[in-house]
């Protein structure tokens, strides 16, 4: 895999960057900066030639992960290539939070293309082909092994437009400040994630958007029952949801992993990946549904009530707290407070336990009925469904970057669209590896028609031999 440059914005080139903006990169001349021939450091740098630099650059709007990915991959294949790179916020800031703050980048446990694609609910068929191969986790851990990324940034692109001789012209506003700028450019890549920043360029330039719904959000759950429990893990459940208005029976919509019970409901993975499975239809539906939980899906209901009724014949002078089936230790925290739904003394003997309670505690641990009255209280979603559909591809991940239609006629010009697709993973690092894959698409495919196009412009060198 080629070398990439690593990106490095000092203070001094930073205020030098071209009015203010967050930041131009080009090959620097200062030999301050040291550099070898695989691998380049790239500097903020001001503009030499306003000409030249419009012919020839990229302006990337959102710093996200793609964003950020897809510069510096088209700044590798193309160094004469002025990158741009706009967020109103903190570039990476995602990125940092992510994995309970652990930047959880990736997904190392499905590195074939087909296990990685198989966790995305929007985009899952699409990405089988040849998405991950361009670019997968392995490769995204290894450039991670060798390369650091640091930028520094603060503004918003708040509009685009196209010049009569085929040039973008993005509008930059700083709105903490009055400050309004236009930069003019070759190529524009949105990178800016579930933004309606996003959505409104894409939708400028021709594009259609899915309404984006949240994805990956808990689930709010009224249920006093659940006081007791908040704070308690369940290592492996069985969780099945189901919504009124749809009759049919998803396979994806029945997940199976660790449940955490919260002061307001229920989250964990398990419910996170029901929550992305099922986000369109929770939306449709007003977050209304009930869901099914089994708490020791590896033992049929049948054995459960063998084990209980076993263990009452074994035990029976043996007091109900003091005695517990071995079979359900994972869920041990969970047999006081089943006792206490079936209004059982802890103190009783299991002798004296009518074998009618012992069949409701074996249907409670298989078949738990819980009532989801909203979306957890969380404002933002880390993920959204919805965006640009994959059905456009002609504009979107192909490696080889489409053209724009505008008015039934071609003009030239190339924009491409990454991380504003409707493209959405379950929680465990899938969407970051999304990101990374589409911004090293996007950024080879402007970069590589970015060099192409330089290599057409260089002038013939003719030799007199005479």
């Amino acid at each position: 895999m080629p070398q990439w440059p690593s990106l490095q914005l000092p203070a001094a080139a930073a205020a030098a960057a071209r009015r203010a903006t967050p930041f131009a990169l080009c090959r620097s001349s200062s030999s301050s900066v040291s550099a070898s021939a695989s691998n380049q450091d790239l500097v903020a740098c001001s503009w030499q030639k306003e000409d030249e630099a419009e012919a020839q650059s990229l302006v990337v709007v959102g710093g996200g992960a793609a964003g950020v990915y897809a510069s510096i991959r088209a700044k590798s294949l193309a160094p004469h290539l002025n990158v741009l790179v706009f967020d109103k916020g903190r570039f990476l800031s995602k990125v940092k939070i992510s994995g309970g703050g652990r930047c959880n980048v990736t997904n190392g446990h499905h590195l074939e293309p087909l296990g990685m694609a198989r966790n995305y609910p929007r985009g899952h068929k699409e990405l089988r082909g040849s998405f991950f191969k361009n670019h997968g986790p392995q490769d995204t851990m290894r450039w991670f092994s060798d390369h650091g990324v640091e930028l520094k940034a603060g503004k918003a692109v708040t509009g685009a437009s196209v010049t009569e001789n085929g040039k973008f012209v993005v509008k930059v506003e700083k709105r903490t400040v009055d400050f309004v700028d236009h930069v003019n450019a070759k190529y524009v890549l949105v990178a800016t994630g579930s933004s309606q920043q996003g959505y409104s360029i894409a939708a400028q330039f021709g594009h259609s958007i899915i309404a984006p719904v949240p994805s990956l959000f808990t689930f709010k759950i009224t249920d006093k029952r659940l006081a007791d429990l908040s704070g308690v893990t369940f290592p492996i459940v069985k969780a099945k949801l189901k919504l009124d208005g749809i009759k049919r029976s998803a396979p994806e919509l029945t997940q199976i992993g660790p449940m955490l019970v919260t002061h307001w409901g229920l989250s964990g993975p398990v419910v996170l990946r029901l929550s992305a499975w099922g986000a369109r239809e929770l939306h449709q539906y007003n977050y209304q549904a009930k869901l099914t939980v089994d708490f020791i899906p590896d033992i049929h209901i049948e054995d459960v009530k063998r084990i209980l009724f076993l263990h009452k014949d074994h035990h029976a002078k043996h007091k109900i707290n003091n005695s517990f089936p071995m079979e359900f230790a994972l869920v041990k925290r969970f047999w006081k407070f089943l006792l206490e739904q079936e209004s059982l003394d802890g103190d009783m003997h299991w002798a004296s336990i009518p074998n009618n309670n012992l069949n409701t505690v074996a249907l409670r641990l298989k078949q738990w009925m819980f009532e989801v009255v909203a979306k957890g209280q969380f404002k933002d979603e880390f993920v959204t469904a919805g965006g640009v559909p994959l059905s456009e591809e002609r504009y979107t991940f192909v490696p080889e970057l489409a053209t724009l239609w505008i008015s039934k006629r071609k003009i030239d010009l190339s924009m491409t669209v990454v991380q504003v697709l409707n493209v959405d993973g379950v929680t465990g690092g899938f969407n970051f590896q999304n990101a990374w894959t589409g911004g090293y698409i996007a950024g080879t495919s402007i970069g590589t028609l970015a060099s192409s196009n330089m290599r057409q412009q260089q002038p013939y060198l003719q030799l007199d031999g005479s």
